[in-house]
């Protein structure tokens, strides 16, 4: 019976009790203190609250977002395009403390809505946007060559 011996239980103890401390610990603040971003996957119909420079009809444009975590993938699609497009994802970004900050290119034809010709130039884009109530976000865009930002608003289009 030298397994049973005063020292050995009073080690094994500790041991137990340290790790029962440290597991309720890790868990009471992994329950306080992360918590998992709100889902913003799927289609947002832009409006923006003006047309870009030379374009006729800017008006809407449609943005579609891939959510990983806090990690976005997104590309913007005419407001027409079928909802079944399989586009490839042109903006990267990042999802923190209600904010979205989304970079790419994006063509031409596509933010100024007219058929796209066969070698469309790509713009670089920065979009940042507010997540205000109900899936809503308000934000601006900056298309690089244009000075001025154009602001937005994104409304959530329900899936078909």
């Amino acid at each position: 019976m030298n397994h049973f011996n005063l020292k050995s239980l009073t080690f094994y103890g500790v041991a137990i009790t340290s790790v029962l401390v440290l597991f309720k610990t890790v868990t009471v603040y992994g329950e306080n203190n992360l918590k998992a971003p709100p889902p913003i996957n799927g289609r947002y119909r832009l409006t923006l609250s003006e047309n870009l420079p030379n374009c006729e009809k800017s008006d809407t444009l449609t943005l579609k977002i891939q959510q990983s975590g806090i990690y976005l993938n997104a590309s913007v699609l005419p407001a027409n395009a079928n909802p079944d497009t399989d586009e490839k994802h042109s903006l990267a970004g990042i999802f923190r403390n209600q904010q979205l900050n989304l970079s790419g290119k994006v063509g031409k034809s596509i933010l100024c809505n007219i058929p796209r010709p066969q070698n469309d130039p790509l713009n670089s884009v920065t979009i940042q946007m507010q997540l205000v109530d109900k899936g809503n976000m308000t934000g601006q865009l900056t298309v690089k060559g244009i000075p001025q930002t154009l602001k937005f608003t994104a409304v959530p289009q329900k899936a078909n």
